[in-house]
């Protein structure tokens, strides 16, 4: 038994179980359970239209602003190559495992566009300014770090509320330094339980009962809720109630964008699965300027359910809109067939690979006879 989403998986395997139809509080539910085929005619089935046909995500097809020029000599199993990345678009670079995508793209490019030149790296021509990694690595290292901090809700909502109290400034409703926090925990939530030998036991504080905040913090109300209670809503929840706080909506409406709606807003970051946490880093990043910056991901895809990875090429695509060049690790047929550009690495892996066999479009690159050319043509046929 495993957990997965990529259809090609499901359609192998002899019973399914599907969960939804929502996510964290809007999920919990069995949808639907058979084989393949029984779920594919499910009408409380979510997967079961993507089981049936694939369903290409639709975007626009831009055009280059421009060419990044690499040039690299042999390194590992990757063989020397001769390379031109488009900018302002939507690239990805595929190809089966061990084919040489991290040795072009993480060991090669990145590098030396950051000015560590690698040795094995002759010659780059770029007008990348600078590049921004955004990996499945979980966002800080303890629970102190919430949804609400991370995305800057937290500071807006501690702004109001200093505004509707006579008796505390914005800084008394941190839950880090702030006065109201409980003194019990230090604003944690929780209690750490020392087992000796056994790893520590978290506790819920309570003192607190886990709002991290003094009973007087639950006397200032916004909108009828103390702050505490809004920590406890989810981002979708709490753009509702405050729809009278632009400022605060706008950061909680990326959030619902990026179909992050269902976390709650006190809910610790580093608890987030891999892709939450990309997209969540992402949310930074949306409604700025990007002209000269590169965004680059190593396989998004892993964990997402298809409905999601629509979501992220949707995010993706709005970066590119503002100027941005997005290079893609990938494998997802979904995410391939989505791109301005693609690079395909192979034609197989180790020292049967380390080759570039094909770039162009999609559409170009579905009528080559590579293994990566072979199933996008299928997908994109609606196999």
């Amino acid at each position: 038994m495993f957990v997965d989403h990529d259809t090609s998986v499901i359609h192998a395997a002899e019973h399914v179980i599907e969960f939804g139809p929502g996510s964290g509080q809007y999920g919990g539910a069995i949808l639907a359970s058979g084989t393949p085929e029984q779920l594919s005619s499910r009408e409380t089935s979510v997967i079961a239209p993507r089981l049936r046909a694939a369903h290409p995500i639709q975007r626009p097809h831009r055009e280059p602003t421009g060419w990044i020029s690499l040039a690299t000599r042999p390194s590992h199993t990757v063989h020397a190559l001769d390379v031109s990345i488009p900018t302002g678009v939507l690239t990805v670079v595929t190809g089966v495992s061990g084919s040489g995508k991290t040795t072009l793209v993480l060991e090669s490019l990145i590098p030396a566009l950051n000015g560590d030149q690698p040795a094995h790296v002759e010659a780059l021509a770029s007008d990348i300014q600078q590049t921004v990694l955004v990996d499945a690595s979980p966002i800080g290292i303890n629970i102190r770090s919430t949804v609400a901090t991370y995305s800057g809700v937290m500071d807006q909502l501690r702004n109001e509320f200093a505004k509707v109290s006579a008796d505390y400034q914005a800084g008394d409703f941190s839950y880090n330094t702030g006065w109201l926090k409980c003194p019990e925990c230090e604003g944690n939530g929780q209690l750490s339980l020392d087992a000796q030998f056994l790893a520590d036991i978290q506790l819920t504080c309570p003192a607190c009962q886990g709002s991290r905040y003094r009973p007087e913090a639950f006397e200032v109300t916004l909108e009828g809720y103390a702050l505490p209670e809004i920590l406890g809503q989810t981002a979708a929840e709490a753009q509702e109630l405050l729809a009278d706080y632009p400022k605060i909506t706008r950061r909680l409406g990326v959030l619902v964008d990026l179909g992050l709606g269902y976390l709650t807003l006190g809910e610790d970051t580093p608890a987030l699965s891999g892709g939450e946490a990309q997209r969540l880093k992402l949310s930074t990043e949306l409604g700025k300027n990007q002209q000269g910056t590169m965004f680059v991901l190593d396989e998004p895809s892993v964990g997402l359910h298809p409905d999601d990875v629509a979501v992220l090429v949707g995010v993706l695509d709005r970066l590119v809109g503002r100027g941005a060049t997005v290079i893609i690790i990938e494998h997802d047929l979904d995410i391939i067939a989505a791109a301005d550009w693609v690079i395909d690495l192979g034609p197989g892996g180790g020292d049967d690979g380390g080759r570039i066999v094909a770039t162009g479009s999609p559409a170009v690159v579905a009528q080559t006879d590579t293994p990566t050319g072979i199933h996008l043509n299928r997908h994109l046929a609606g196999a």
